[in-house]
């Protein structure tokens, strides 16, 4: 056979080679990727702590309440703007409307259905 032609041994070992060697580094280039964090990547990102909340309730301490509860107690309307309320972070209780995390629950809470 003629080395010039690409259907020789030498040409077919070398292109089968090739071909294994590049799998091996797409493989390991993948495996490096999906460990790495890259800022702005949703997959990479860590997920944040669910967050917790307590309200006086009646004068009582409510809680640890996740956002779920909250939500129920909101739509119950045991809890309104002026409740105080505390997370962790926070130096004392406040009212409700000075609290930016729980007042964005508020806002998704949807409205009582109108029978």
């Amino acid at each position: 056979m003629n080395d010039q032609n690409f259907f020789s041994i030498d040409r077919l070992v070398e292109f089968g080679m090739s071909a294994a060697i590049a799998q091996q580094m797409v493989k390991s280039m993948n495996q490096n990727m999906q460990s790495m964090y890259v800022p702005g990547s949703i997959q990479s990102m860590p997920q944040p702590a669910p967050a917790i909340y307590y309200v006086a309730i009646d004068g009582q301490q409510t809680g640890p309440l996740n956002e779920a509860e909250l939500t129920r107690l909101i739509m119950q309307k045991q809890i309104n703007k002026d409740t105080l309320a505390w997370m962790p972070g926070m130096a004392a209780w406040q009212p409700i409307e000075q609290i930016p995390a729980i007042l964005k629950v508020i806002a998704l809470t949807p409205p009582p259905l109108e029978n």
